[in-house]
């Protein structure tokens, strides 16, 4: 009887044809996260940028023209009145950059909205520079090569009246919302994404995993996104030095970035189950966090990609991070009311839930001890 028992419950080898299958899938898999990944950094290009631009007619024109032989175009020019417009619009973010022509041409950038937008601005100003020279140059060539032609032809030469050859305009270029000069490239801020998708996952993971009961994980799930945003802030910005601004407000944004993607993994398992974990953490890693922007400008995503990682989590922390740090002008409603509704939703389906991880709680009736029998009169 025993040994036919122990016959039966030993495990059977899994049949060929299914590990063949398994090996494949697990191949695809593999391929699916290695393109998530790679594809945006490797699609990824200078396009659509909006930029400022101001200056006389005939020169915004001739760039204009010159950058609509682009496809696709790495600017999207917009007149600006002043340089003081230009300033305002770049500390709010409606612009990254700006291109002054005239008698003093300048091109500010803010290295701080990113590394990729500010070189692509300074290769203008280099082109500018290389451009001013090389008019300048073949107007000495011709002044030159007329006073060689008066002279011999034994006439005197007529001297070019204005501005001697030394006043060559000098392109400035001006960095109006710099970086940390603890994070003198920003590979620190690019890369402050990072702890929040990882630390949101995590949390979210942990209260799923640790924690029974919604109104508990509910609870859990504030004082994890409080604490978050504190060690993460004090992290970045009083140890490294890579955040700057408000200290209270820095550490804000990063609690809800981090509370909004833990709140979805944490809905998403007390609506399916287990494999709720599963799916918020593919969601997270392999669509939201590729297209965030958090490297780059969104623009320089392939569309619509770049728009509707702003619409995601990780998308909507580095905006709002990035912003609050060092654009305090800047507009972030947008950022806020997103990462808000993703709480709202994971709170919604861990409330949803609710019935059924109470019902895990609860002992079957066949779990429940059997009540001690009641003793017969005498």
């Amino acid at each position: 009887m025993s040994d036919r028992t122990t016959s039966t419950s030993t495990p059977r080898p899994t049949r060929w044809s299914f590990a063949a299958v398994f090996g494949l899938v697990g191949a695809v898999l593999v391929g699916i996260v290695v393109m998530a990944f790679v594809w945006p950094a490797a699609t990824a290009q200078p396009q659509n940028l909006p930029v400022g631009i101001s200056g006389p007619d005939a020169a915004v024109s001739a760039i204009q023209d010159k950058l609509a032989e682009q496809d696709p175009a790495p600017f999207a020019l917009q007149t600006v009145d002043s340089r003081d417009d230009a300033v305002n619009l770049i500390e709010t973010r409606e612009i990254y950059g700006a291109i002054l022509l005239g008698d003093k041409p300048e091109v500010l950038i803010a290295t701080a909205a990113g590394a990729a937008p500010a070189a692509a601005l300074k290769a203008v100003a280099t082109q500018l520079q290389t451009q001013i020279d090389g008019a300048v140059q073949t107007a000495l060539k011709d002044q030159l090569t007329a006073i060689v032609q008066a002279l011999q032809s034994g006439q005197k030469p007529q001297l070019p009246a204005g501005a001697a050859p030394t006043d060559v305009p000098t392109v400035t270029v001006t960095d109006v919302v710099p970086l940390s000069p603890d994070d003198p490239t920003g590979a620190g801020l690019a890369a402050a994404s990072f702890p929040l998708v990882l630390g949101g996952m995590l949390g979210g993971i942990l209260l799923t995993l640790l924690v029974q009961g919604a109104v508990r994980r509910l609870i859990g799930l504030v004082v994890f996104g409080v604490a978050a945003g504190a060690v993460i802030v004090l992290v970045m910005q009083t140890w490294f030095g890579i955040l700057e601004g408000d200290w209270l407000l820095n550490a804000a944004a990063v609690g809800m970035g981090v509370t909004a993607t833990s709140a979805f993994i944490v809905g998403l398992a007390a609506l399916i189950g287990p494999a709720g974990v599963g799916v918020g953490a593919a969601v997270t890693m392999l669509i939201a966090n590729p297209i965030s922007g958090a490297a780059l400008p969104p623009q320089f995503l392939p569309e619509p990609w770049g728009a509707v990682g702003q619409w995601f989590a990780p998308g909507a922390a580095s905006t709002l991070l990035r912003s609050v740090s060092y654009f305090p002008e800047a507009s972030t409603a947008f950022p806020w009311l997103v990462l808000a509704g993703w709480v709202v939703l994971g709170v919604v389906l861990t409330l949803v839930g609710h019935r059924r991880t109470a019902a895990e709680l609860t002992p079957r009736p066949a779990e429940l001890e059997p009540a001690e029998p009641v003793p017969a009169a005498v």
